[in-house]
């Protein structure tokens, strides 16, 4: 096994993989003995293999469970009502937003139109994980020539920028920004 072979692959994953294996393997151990299988034996070569496929669906599941950051919103029914209008109200906005991240600083810029950094009264970023939130940071952001800057360390993986901006006339504008340059951090 070369280092290249398995080079995506993480210890961990590759000791469970080799863990399963030998443990699905472990009942044809059974039939490498001189007598001959009997309906006990097959009964516990069953009960072994059924056994260790509901003990990977347990920990499926558990792992499942114990990652789900919950609810998005309390009451879908009344967010879908405010869905449209809010994103009317952004879109008038006519604002962009693109942030980058070197290894060292978060920088994100917000453009109007015009292509002018826009007037922004408050600014609120999350920078986390896609699929959980038990990384997740909130940056100070600074401003300085046009660019929201903040210094910030990031684990290797990706991520992604959740951002919200308020316009001075109140309109809030939201955005979540992935697959921008420096969105995956490598180790």
């Amino acid at each position: 096994m070369t280092g290249s072979t398995f080079a995506g692959m993480s210890t961990a994953s590759f000791l469970m993989i080799l863990g399963v294996a030998s443990v699905f393997f472990a009942p044809f151990l059974l039939f490498t003995g001189s007598r001959t299988l009997g309906p006990r034996r097959m009964l516990m070569v069953f009960a072994s293999l059924f056994g260790v496929i509901i003990l990977v669906n347990i920990v499926m599941a558990v792992t499942a469970v114990r990652s789900f950051p919950g609810l998005e919103t309390g009451n879908s029914y009344v967010a879908s009502q405010n869905f449209d209008r809010e994103r009317a109200a952004q879109q008038a906005l006519g604002w962009t937003a693109s942030p980058s991240y070197d290894g060292r600083t978060l920088s994100l810029t917000i453009t109007d139109s015009a292509g002018l950094p826009a007037r922004i009264s408050g600014l609120r970023v999350v920078v986390g994980r896609p699929t959980q939130k038990r990384d997740d940071v909130t940056p100070e952001m600074r401003y300085q020539g046009g660019l929201w800057l903040s210094d910030l360390t990031l684990a290797p993986g990706a991520w992604v920028v959740h951002l919200e901006a308020d316009a001075p006339d109140g309109t809030v504008f939201r955005q979540r920004l992935a697959n921008f340059p420096g969105a995956m951090v490598r180790g």
